[in-house]
């Protein structure tokens, strides 16, 4: 085995929380068989990111490299691992494997893009069940998290074991799914485990988390005690939640109602693979206005804030038909994910301008993490006793602070971040390479390169605003009549209290006036210093410089 090594490459997810997107290879250098963890997606947002509605990882070095990708394994069904799968699959053409629920949602969402044979998607068995990849041996085992079926991987290759934990929290009564089996993870620990790649969300938690069933009675005390309708919005992939709050409806004699598409699509899923054997009967939207306001729940898409969903559109206008007033109840029953602050804060303002009583997360009443506090993570070290320790799934902060903590009992490690290449083979990680990596974003229904410029160009039209600057040239190489402006985002009087776009006109005529022959017949000069002398004057006249186009028509 000279001369081959086992490696480690984060594409995404490691220094940031969201977009996971791991890769695993073994062999020798620029030659290793591969195998791909994850491909998830982050939201854009206005301030940042104008337009876009997906952020997925560049995967162009794993493309240049997909006939040496032995497979894909999705660990599970949130967004942020799933979400790129159909965006991308094309590129890569590799097979997919996950377990049962989790294959239900990657199919839809495969569908969604144009679908793939169906022998790219491979439903696998929990541990002990393994599936050969190559040089790689890879058993999903099932571990506890915010949606079922999730599963953290063992990783067996010719230079040892590799746990990779997914996304996951200890707690033994998840509602929904399994729970954590801690003597199934002593076990693996037992056989020796080169390398722990790790969850680091919540290391900066310092209490042990809290089980999904501990939230039973304060949900139902609320939906008893309201008083007019309630509205609940969580991750439409929190299956466990959603039963638990549809439990406590029935439980208060209220209907359940589940108001948009996700929503409605992972219940549908989950009742169709088996992990739902026992939600309540669901309302339709239309029959919802015949049941008394008192009677009601709504489960709603909307948790983050996102603008087209169900909650933001009920915190505006209304939505299918319902609409909320004074006396109603509205929970966010969730957690706001770093980011999504200003969204969440417009629409409960939005709420209780119409008189609805907001209720959220605070004090962990009526939500509890899926990912594991500082001590559970300590237990999850202390069950799989690995050489090393690789923190994934978190910002720098939390990657370095959860070295840190393995440091202090003595495990070595090393902090990896999006595009270092981590070498496993010798007796401490070290960075072999790093290779190149950024984002691509969905732009509607296009995919666009991070360097593209597009985002760019648009942030610098939103922050500057825009002119247009109109020139006509006869045949004979002379101005007919003097250039016009319009302009967009810009407003109409500067400075000086005229109109800016008169001032605007007044300079340019001024430089057509006295401009020779050889600027005129010069496209690239007549730009050049159109677009100064706009520049220049609007700086002065309302202190900024905004984006100009100049369009020369010549006649002919």
């Amino acid at each position: 085995m000279s001369g081959e090594r086992l490696v480690y490459l984060p594409l995404g997810g490691a220094g940031e929380i969201g977009m996971n997107a791991y890769v695993y290879g073994y062999g020798r250098p620029d030659q290793e068989r591969l195998i791909v963890v994850d491909l998830g997606v982050t939201f854009g947002d206005m301030d940042g990111t104008p337009g876009i509605d997906l952020i997925l990882p560049d995967i162009a070095w794993l493309a240049e490299r997909r006939d040496r990708i032995e497979g894909i394994i999705i660990t599970h069904a949130h967004e942020d691992h799933v979400g790129a799968l159909g965006l991308v699959w094309d590129q890569l053409r590799a097979p997919i494997y996950a377990r049962t629920f989790t294959a239900a949602i990657a199919r839809l969402k495969l569908d969604e893009r144009g679908g793939v044979p169906d022998s790219a998607l491979n439903v696998v068995g929990p541990w002990p069940e393994t599936i050969q990849l190559g040089p790689f041996s890879v058993g999903l085992v099932p571990i506890s998290h915010s949606i079922p079926e999730s599963a953290g991987l063992v990783i067996d290759s010719p230079q040892g074991r590799i746990v990779h934990s997914g996304d996951f929290k200890i707690d033994p009564t998840p509602v929904v799914g399994e729970p954590f089996d801690p003597a199934v993870w002593q076990e693996i620990g037992k056989s020796g485990v080169r390398a722990l790649m790790c969850d680091s969300t919540n290391v900066f938690s310092p209490l042990p988390g809290r089980s999904e069933a501990s939230l039973v009675e304060n949900l139902e005390a609320l939906l008893r005690e309201s008083k007019g309708m309630v509205v609940a919005t969580t991750f439409a992939s929190n299956v466990a939640r959603l039963q638990t709050l549809a439990n406590a409806a029935e439980a208060s004699g209220r209907s359940v109602c589940l108001l948009g598409r996700a929503m409605r699509r992972m219940v549908e899923t989950a009742i169709e693979t088996g992990l739902l054997t026992q939600f309540p009967k669901t309302i339709a939207p239309e029959d919802a206005s015949q049941i008394p306001r008192e009677n009601l729940l709504l489960l709603v898409t909307g948790s983050q804030g996102e603008r087209r969903a169900a909650a933001a559109q009920l915190a505006s206008q209304g939505y299918m038909g319902i609409s909320l007033k004074a006396g109603d109840t509205f929970l966010f029953s969730s957690r706001t994910i770093p980011g999504n602050e200003r969204p969440v804060s417009r629409i409960m303002n939005q709420l209780s301008e119409k008189g609805v009583d907001v209720l959220d997360d605070a004090g962990g009443r009526y939500h509890v993490s899926g990912h594991a506090n500082r001590p559970d993570l300590e237990t999850f070290h202390d069950l799989i006793k690995p050489q090393f320790l690789i923190p994934m799934h978190g910002e720098h902060r939390h990657l370095r602070e959860h070295s840190k903590l393995g440091e202090a009992k003595g495990l070595r490690g090393i902090i990896a971040t999006n595009g270092m290449m981590i070498d496993l083979s010798g007796n401490a990680p070290k960075v072999a390479e790093h290779v190149e990596t950024g984002r691509t974003y969905l732009d509607g229904s296009v995919l666009i390169g991070g360097l593209d410029g597009i985002v760019r160009d648009r942030m610098r039209l939103a922050l500057n605003g825009h002119v247009t600057v109109t020139v006509i040239v006869d045949e004979e190489d002379e101005p007919l009549g003097e250039p016009w402006c319009e302009l967009m985002g810009l407003p109409a009087r500067g400075r000086s209290k005229s109109d800016l776009v008169e001032i605007l006109e007044a300079e340019l005529s001024q430089f057509i006036g006295r401009a020779d022959r050889r600027t005129i017949k010069d496209d690239e000069k007549l730009e050049k210093e159109m677009i100064r002398i706009v520049r220049q004057t609007a700086q002065a006249e309302i202190g900024k410089k905004p984006e100009v186009t100049v369009v020369v028509s010549r006649l002919a």
